[in-house]
C-alpha cells in the first residue's frame, strides 16, 4: 500500500472511531436525560435499559465486552469482578461502562451519575475528568510515553486530587471489531504495569495504534467510586 493510501486509510479509521464515540456519547446522553440511573432500579435492569435504549437509537446489537452498571460499593470493584446486583439508592453513585459496535468500529465510554445532592460524591465525580484530561497532557506531552508511565502518572494524578486510583490498567487499545489485542492478552496491549512499549507505534498490521484512556477513582472509607472512559489520542 502506497504512503497516500496509507494516509487515507488512517484517516478513515481515526474518523470511523470518532463516529463511534460521539454516538456512544449521544446514548449516554440519553440515558442521564431519561433517568435510567435512578433510585429503586438494579443494576442489571439499568444495564438492560441501556441496551434496549442503544438498540433503538442506533441499532446496536453487539458489545465487545460486558455492559457494566455498577453502584454504590460495587463503584469499588474493576472491570474484572462480577459483584452481586444491587438496588440504586436515594443518595448513590453509579458508573456505566459500555463497549457498543458501531458498524464493526468499537466504542469504550464510561460515565458517573450522582443520585441526589452529596457533595463528595459530586466531587468524585467532577474529579474524574479533569484527572482524565491531565493524563491526556501527560500522553501529549511525552512523545515516547509507554503504557507503564502513563499509568504510573494518572495513578499519581489520583492521589494527588485526595483519591485512590481503583484500576489494574488505565486503558488498552480500540478498534474494528473484534477487540484489537495485539496478541490475546498481552501486556503491551494495555496502559498498565509493565507495559513497556512505546504507545505511539504501529500495530502487527502497520497501522497506527489508537487507545482509550480509563479513569477510575475511588474513596474506600466512603465505599464510592467513579469511572470516566474515551478516546484518549483522538478528538482533541
Amino acid at each position: 500500500m502506497r504512503v497516500t493510501e496509507l494516509t487515507r486509510d488512517e484517516e478513515v479509521r481515526a474518523q470511523k472511531l470518532l463516529d463511534a464515540q460521539a454516538k456512544a456519547a449521544d446514548l449516554f446522553g440519553a440515558v442521564e436525560e431519561g433517568g435510567l440511573i435512578a433510585p429503586g432500579v438494579r443494576e442489571t435492569a439499568a444495564s438492560d435499559a441501556i441496551r434496549d435504549l442503544a438498540a433503538d437509537m442506533f441499532g446496536v446489537s453487539r458489545y465487545w465486552h460486558k455492559r457494566i452498571v455498577r453502584a454504590g460499593p460495587n463503584t469499588l470493584q474493576p472491570y474484572r469482578q462480577n459483584p452481586p446486583d444491587r438496588i440504586l439508592g436515594e443518595d448513590d453513585i453509579a458508573f456505566c461502562d459500555f463497549g457498543p459496535i458501531f458498524e464493526d468500529w468499537e466504542a469504550d465510554f464510561g460515565r458517573t451519575f450522582v443520585i441526589g445532592d452529596d457533595p463528595v460524591k459530586q466531587q468524585l465525580r467532577a474529579a474524574l475528568p479533569v484527572i482524565f484530561d491531565a493524563g491526556r497532557a501527560f500522553f501529549d506531552s511525552h512523545p515516547d510515553v509507554t503504557g507503564e508511565q502513563l499509568f504510573d502518572h494518572v495513578t499519581v494524578l489520583a492521589g494527588q486530587a485526595g483519591w485512590e486510583f481503583g484500576g489494574t490498567i488505565a486503558g488498552h487499545l480500540v478498534g474494528e471489531f473484534p477487540h484489537e489485542k495485539i496478541a490475546g492478552d498481552e501486556i503491551g496491549s494495555y496502559i498498565a504495569p509493565e507495559s513497556g512499549e512505546p504507545m505511539r507505534r504501529l500495530d502487527r498490521t502497520g497501522r497506527r495504534c489508537h487507545w482509550i484512556l480509563e479513569i477510575h477513582l475511588v474513596d474506600r472509607d466512603r465505599q464510592i467510586g467513579g469511572f470516566h472512559e474515551e478516546l484518549l489520542d483522538l478528538g482533541h
